[in-house]
């Protein structure tokens, strides 16, 4: 080491005046340590050195890590506030012409789905005059037929809440909607004793906004409360 200084005068003053700021400088240490080894020779193992790289790569890991936690926690509360102001919404409507219009309105605007349609199991091969109007939101099927939508006729158990990805064509639930969409959210519903099932189905044309990866807390909260408004109506 030689006494004389060979750095610029303004750089070295810097350094001197703060010497915390370049060890807290990772890519500063890192290059100190490689320019430490290269004076060494090659058959000197610098073990501080390899320690301290492992040490980076595990603090390297770990934010990640936290970045990853904190971007969920974000991302659930946002749902929370989402599926919270829905069921505020639905829970406006005096008549239940209007609460049904409101599903494929506010409430789908509020859950950013593109299409909801509430599908109602009946014994009868016609819908009657309530149901045809609100035909652009409910759809009658016969009955079983919900389950076997979605199981998709496979011998499995029937699931509260179902997400999954989709390809449709316009005989499907979405009807003429249905060529964009590319996911959904099928949520079965009770309706109570001697009443048959009901489901609600919602389409996004994101094809990741519903995957069987995610949760289905929110979901299933949702659709419970659904389930509590429809009774009231249908009592």
């Amino acid at each position: 080491m030689t006494s004389t200084p060979q750095m610029d005068a303004d750089i070295r003053a810097k350094i001197i005046s703060d010497p915390e700021a370049l060890l807290e400088d990772k890519d500063i240490m890192s290059a100190l340590v490689a320019a430490n080894e290269s004076t060494m020779g090659g058959n000197i193992v610098d073990l501080r050195g390899i320690a301290m790289e492992r040490l980076e790569a595990r603090l390297d890991r770990l934010e990640d890590t936290h970045r990853s936690v904190i971007a969920a926690a974000y991302e659930n509360l946002a749902g929370t506030n989402q599926i919270h102001r829905a069921v505020l919404r639905m829970m406006d409507a005096t008549e239940f012409e209007a609460f049904l219009h409101d599903l494929s309105g506010d409430v789908a605007d509020t859950l950013r789905v593109d299409v909801m349609r509430l599908v109602l199991e009946s014994e009868d091969a016609e819908p009657n005059d309530a149901v045809k109007k609100v035909r652009d939101v409910v759809r009658v099927v016969p009955v079983g037929e919900i389950d076997d939508y979605i199981t998709q006729g496979r011998n499995m158990s029937v699931r509260q809440v179902t997400l999954r990805q989709i390809t449709a064509d316009e005989t499907s639930l979405f009807g003429e909607k249905a060529s964009y969409i590319r996911s959904e959210a099928c949520l079965k519903l009770d309706f109570g004793p001697n009443r048959l099932p009901g489901m609600l189905v919602m389409g996004s044309e994101d094809p990741h906004q519903f995957t069987p990866q995610q949760g289905t807390d929110l979901l299933t909260f949702f659709g419970g409360v659904f389930e509590r408004a429809m009774r009231r109506w249908l009592a």
